[in-house]
């Protein structure tokens, strides 16, 4: 039988950095040698007396960071398949007892998510008390990763994995609420096992667990400076491994959902050629749009319609473009938009295969060495086509500084080489990727972006 990967629309289970290997995928960060090295995700866990507002504070945190590096995994999603001799006294099963939990599995999940794998999530159905043996989540591991569930803290392996451990402690009468809402609504069951399994459960397994506890939340998500704190000290966490606090002149566009959104549409290889075209369009809008930002201006008086002065700036006069062919001409119209009648020059640089590049051909604007220079190309992968054209326009006298390179995804790859021989130079981007596989191919990547954009695929 087929299995199926639930899709989501939730963060709960986004995630950038799939595994490239079944062994030995690990996140990427730069040494002095240059070479790729290790780091560890941040485990965060979550815990807290049922109904206590644990998923509220996780989807808070969620969404106050909007990053894509962060993932959440719910402990629910390991709950055992009850037997047949289990379903048919189901009201005398105790949910909330350690041993209702796969640990082993969970504990299994949580380590291929630390050692830089994807895993297979369990899907459980809270009314058959069964997983589903068709479909899965898929969690892609990740730089933070939230462990979230009732008995988080009571397995040491788990614990031990651990990072940072949050308990969400709320009064037991605003538990007790929201228990018999969630309960005789979603889950399809009767209120007699709060007194009888719930609340001794939570006295015997969960309340103990409070010792393990480096942050103590009150009142759940109302609670919202501790919730802002342990946000700040993710968005910490998460500069520390930033390419962008590496190299200065790297410069990643904020990601929203609405961004991210727009990255799933094009990534998806079954997306139509227009709406291709279409949301492409808007992802090279945005990053031409900040990338003008970086271009220097002049202050500048105006006379506004009510007779008041406003203060504000001019653009930037001495600018044009130079698209890396083919792909970067996908990016000429946006600019047009952006710069009305701007000179836009083109360079050709054939791969010959593995990352051999050779430069074809070039046209450029005659007076380019008193220009700024917004150069095109939407995938920065090896980073050699972005190097022989950034020479290119040094050797015809564009100042380092003066150029800006703008594209919508960049292998790690290619910036470690751009950035560290041109230090000078900005790159603008909407995302970075996981990096190149063996074929020298931008994972997860866009595929070829020209032939894609221009509909000339085999």
């Amino acid at each position: 039988m087929d299995i199926l990967i639930e899709s989501t629309s939730a963060a709960h289970f986004s995630g950038r950095r799939p595994s490239m290997t079944t062994s030995s995928s690990s996140f990427l960060s730069p040494t002095d040698d240059g070479l790729v090295g290790l780091t560890q995700p941040f485990v965060i866990g979550v815990s807290g007396g049922t109904a206590s507002g644990k998923t509220s504070v996780c989807d808070m945190i969620i969404q106050q960071l909007q990053d894509h590096r962060v993932v959440v995994v719910c402990q629910d999603s390991f709950y055992r398949g009850l037997t047949e001799r289990e379903l048919k006294r189901v009201h005398e099963y105790n949910f909330d007892h350690p041993d209702a939990f796969d640990t082993e599995e969970l504990v299994k999940c949580i380590s291929k998510l630390k050692s830089g794998q994807s895993v297979h999530v369990p899907v459980y159905d809270f009314k058959t008390h069964q997983r589903s043996s068709e479909k899965y989540t898929q969690v892609n591991a990740s730089e933070v990763i939230i462990l979230e569930g009732i008995l988080v803290f009571h397995e040491q392996r788990v614990r031990d994995m651990m990072n940072m451990k949050i308990f969400v402690d709320t009064d037991a009468d605003v538990r007790l609420a929201r228990r018999i809402r969630r309960d005789t609504v979603d889950r399809g069951r009767d209120m007699q096992s709060y007194s009888k399994f719930v609340k001794p459960a939570f006295d015997d397994f969960i309340l103990p667990t409070k010792k393990y506890a480096d942050i103590i939340i009150p009142r759940g998500k109302e609670n919202v400076v501790a919730v802002d704190l342990i946000v700040q000290h993710i968005r910490t966490k998460l500069g520390q491994h930033n390419l962008c606090k590496i190299y200065p002149n790297l410069n990643v566009i904020h990601s929203t959902y609405q961004i991210r959104g727009m990255h799933t549409l094009i990534r998806d290889k079954n997306i139509s050629k227009h709406d291709f075209v279409f949301y492409s369009d808007r992802l090279i809008r945005l990053v031409l749009e900040h990338g003008l930002g970086h271009l220097p201006f002049t202050e500048k008086q105006v006379i506004t319609p009510t007779g008041s002065i406003y203060t504000g700036v001019d653009f930037c006069k001495r600018l044009c473009g130079v698209s890396v062919i083919r792909s970067g001409e996908s990016m000429e119209n946006a600019l047009r938009a952006c710069c009305k009648g701007i000179k836009i020059g083109k360079i050709l640089i054939h791969h010959e295969g593995g990352d051999e590049t050779q430069l074809i051909y070039e046209k450029l604007p005659k007076d380019i060495s008193e220009r700024h220079v917004l150069l095109l190309d939407p995938v920065l992968g090896t980073g050699n086509s972005a190097s022989q054209a950034i020479e290119l326009l040094i050797r015809n006298g564009v100042p380092e500084s003066r150029i800006i390179f703008l594209n919508l995804i960049s292998a790690p790859e290619g910036i470690h080489r751009v950035c560290k021989r041109f230090p000078y130079l900005k790159i603008v981007t909407s995302e970075i990727e996981v990096g190149l596989n063996e074929e020298f191919r931008v994972i997860p990547g866009l595929g070829e972006f020209g032939d894609r954009y221009f509909g000339t695929e085999e």
